[in-house]
């Protein structure tokens, strides 16, 4: 038997090594095969922790070497895949050999990365999702195989907002979670573990240069020499930095006519490194370890729904601003090699203030977008200005300018959502006049947590489990979220107690952070929830009814028969029936509603019912039927009232002297009384409405520009590792 701890970090292990010892390699390899092969079983079973894939990701970030067996496990995987069309381990092979490749692409040799490429171009063939994961993946291949470290290096300057001239793409990650969910504990356990776990901003560019160079030169590299070089060059480090990704950039630029050009680029760099740190610039020899640091993560307590478009405006704005800065930088230099070549012919000082002063004529942007004229300005009216004043004809648009990415993770159970649901029709809305989507990507992923144990017996009459019907769903449709994520969402509430535990200088549990990073970086296939619009009549109200947006549940409850429809759920949880009814079943309630049938033929249909209370579900329980109806449950101990419809568009209004109670997303927060009617259809898109608003006659509104093209249904997406197909 080999201990793998001793397998990592000896270049005699590295598989461009030829001596190294083929049964060290045949066991290691044997050792990633059962790996992958027990994360497989695991995911196809019902017990799915989670923590198998981090266990052999984390035994990978320690010891690199491992990377090329690994990789060789999984392209066999995959190649079986296509011959005996298991369908169902694409998605846990795809994203796990894309994540090693993230991970560790300096150790993996370019006749495996060709080899990768073409199993990637072979799954083409195979129907959505693969195809587009894998060709996602086909094309991250490509690109690292002719710019080596090109992945890792985009990947951590985005991640970390590291400033350089050539890249300007930024991610920010925040994290909202759901004061319901998170006691004060907790969200302190959950942030400690987000927030301390991000590395030290000095340390960044030294990890992207140490990892580029080794990616691009391999063997004509000493890892162990050249961290020590960068470590002593201190804050010198910076030019080799911005020398680095300029030379990939160009390397992406030109494609494969510029590999040697790229190769020859960084053998110059590697050299001035070590000759300006006193050490040998031809030192060959190991390479060092590099770990992919997880990203910049800013986690909030969502005790403000506001606080969530603020985030965004802001780093809007810093994206803005950081980007104008970078151009005037450019002009500014320019300015001054003009200044010195101007005195150089001629001595005339005034003559380069003129010329400062004429160009500052031309273009005042320059001065009003200075610190002191933002002041205290709100959120949205930065925004505002922003828009405004835009670049000058003489200001160019960075090249990267509208690819910045946010990426929001919500942590809680279904209510979390619906807020998130509101506030998202809020903020796309606010987009269509602020403009921002041409600046921001809007990225929204979903960590399940719930405040209470579930209760999986049918005597229960908890409606805890039913506030996770969202992930529930996400679960059924996608077996990797349900192994990686809804099982984090299970062991999140324990942090708590355990970090407890601890003693205060212990290091933070990397675990949490782990998983969310490599969510974030894999789960790119969106499953789109319809949004609801609902307005809702309250008794005694003057003017428009209240206006909402639902994601998943909306319950109606009259205050009379609460008693009575809570006697129903316990029959009916307890499997008994009512023999026989006496007295009143409930109000009665008018109800109009356009019915979806299987040939998706609507037919109206208007009809009263009596009913103790209303049931209207956004999520269906079965995934293979799709989100694009709403099922509508009354309650009734009669059971000829007791009537189940689909539909999309319904509304409800109460025909006696009474009102009912409207709960939104099964969030307390969200509840309205002395209720009179609500009326339910999917919440159109902002920009649709706006691209509609123009009246071509009295009475008459027609489709005008874009809104042809134009979804007209505004979906809420949810980011996961398979998605959904529409």
């Amino acid at each position: 038997m080999f201990d793998l701890n001793s397998l990592g970090m000896n270049k005699e292990t590295t598989p461009w090594n030829p001596p190294a010892a083929a049964s060290m390699s045949s066991a290691v390899e044997a050792s990633m095969y059962n790996s992958i092969q027990a994360i497989l079983r695991e995911t196809a079973s019902s017990c799915s922790k989670g923590m198998l894939r981090w266990t052999l990701h984390k035994k990978v970030e320690t010891h690199p070497s491992n990377s090329v067996s690994l990789v060789n496990v999984l392209v066999k995987e995959l190649e079986k895949v296509e011959r005996l069309d298991y369908k169902m381990h694409v998605i846990p092979l795809l994203h796990t050999l894309n994540y090693v490749i993230i991970q560790q692409s300096s150790h993996i040799p370019c006749n495996l990365f060709q080899r990768v490429y073409e199993c990637f171009k072979r799954l083409l063939t195979l129907p959505e999702p693969y195809c587009t994961i894998a060709l996602r993946y086909m094309r991250s291949i490509k690109m690292e195989q002719i710019t080596p470290g090109a992945l890792y290096q985009r990947r951590v300057i985005a991640e970390q907002s590291l400033r350089n001239k050539h890249f300007p793409h930024q991610e920010k990650v925040f994290v909202f979670a759901d004061p319901a969910v998170f006691s004060g504990p907790l969200w302190q356990a959950v942030r400690a573990d987000l927030v301390l776990a991000s590395p030290q901003s000095d340390t960044l560019a030294r990890r992207v240069l140490l990892h580029t160079l080794q990616a691009g030169l391999v063997k004509a590299c000493h890892g162990p020499i050249l961290t020590q070089a960068l470590e002593d060059l201190g804050e010198d480090v910076e030019q080799y930095f911005q020398e680095v990704v300029l030379a990939v950039e160009q390397s992406i630029e030109n494609g494969e006519a510029g590999r040697d050009q790229y190769q020859t680029k960084l053998q110059h760099i590697y050299s001035d490194i070590l000759t300006s740190a006193n050490q040998d610039p031809k030192a060959r020899g190991s390479l060092s370890n590099t770990p992919l640091p997880s990203p910049e993560i800013h986690f909030h307590l969502w005790t403000n729904e506001e606080e969530l478009w603020n985030e965004l405006v802001k780093f809007t704005i810093n994206v803005s601003t950081s980007e104008r800065n970078s151009v005037y930088q450019e002009e500014e230099e320019e300015d001054v090699s003009k200044r010195v070549s101007l005195l150089s012919v001629d001595s005339g000082i005034e003559k380069d203030l003129s010329d400062m002063e004429e160009r500052e004529q031309r273009n005042p942007f320059t001065r009003s977008w200075s610190p002191c004229f933002r002041g205290r300005m709100k959120p949205e009216d930065k925004m505002a200005q922003e828009n405004i004043k835009g670049p000058t004809s003489s200001t160019p648009l960075p090249k990267e300018e509208g690819n910045h990415t946010a990426r929001i993770v919500m942590m809680g159970d279904d209510r979390v959502l619906g807020r998130l649901a509101k506030v998202y029709h809020s903020i796309r809305k606010r987009e269509a006049k602020h403009l921002m989507t041409k600046r921001l990507n809007l990225q929204i992923y979903y960590i399940p947590v719930s405040d209470e144990p579930i209760v999986n017996s049918p005597e229960s009459t908890s409606q805890v489990g039913d506030r996770l019907s969202l992930a529930s769903f996400l679960g059924r449709v996608d077996p990797w979220y349900e192994s990686n994520i809804n099982s984090l969402g299970a062991m999140i509430p324990k942090l708590a107690g355990t970090q407890s535990s601890h003693s205060r200088s212990s290091e933070p549990n990397h675990f949490l952070v782990d998983v969310l990073s490599y969510y974030l970086r894999c789960g790119l296939q969106p499953v789109h929830f319809t949004l609801y619009s609902v307005k809702i009549s309250v008794s005694g109200q003057t003017g428009s009814p209240v206006d909402e947006v639902f994601v998943s549940h909306l319950d109606a409850e009259f205050p009379e028969f609460k008693t009575l429809r809570e006697n129903l759920r316990q029959e009916r949880s307890s499997r008994r029936r009512t023999r026989k009814t006496h007295g009143t079943c409930g109000a009665v309630v008018s109800m109009n509603y356009s019915k979806v049938s299987l040939s998706k033929q609507e037919v109206v249909q208007g009809r009263s019912v009596m009913t103790c209370g209303v049931v209207i579900s956004a999520i269906s329980p079965n995934e293979t039927e799709g989100l694009d109806f709403l099922t509508v449950n009354f309650d009734s101990t009669n059971p000829r009232c007791c009537t189940e419809i689909r539909t999309q568009n319904i509304k409800i209004r109460i025909l006696e002297d009474k009102t009912f109670t409207v709960c939104l997303d099964k969030d307390c927060r969200r509840k309205y009384t002395h209720v009179q009617s609500i009326e339910i259809s999917p919440c159109l898109d902002p920009g649709y409405c706006l691209q509609t608003s123009s009246k071509f006659s009295v009475g008459e509104e027609r489709e005008a520009g874009l809104s042809k093209y134009m979804c007209k249904i505004l979906p809420l997406p949810i980011n996961t590792f398979t998605g959904i197909n529409h």
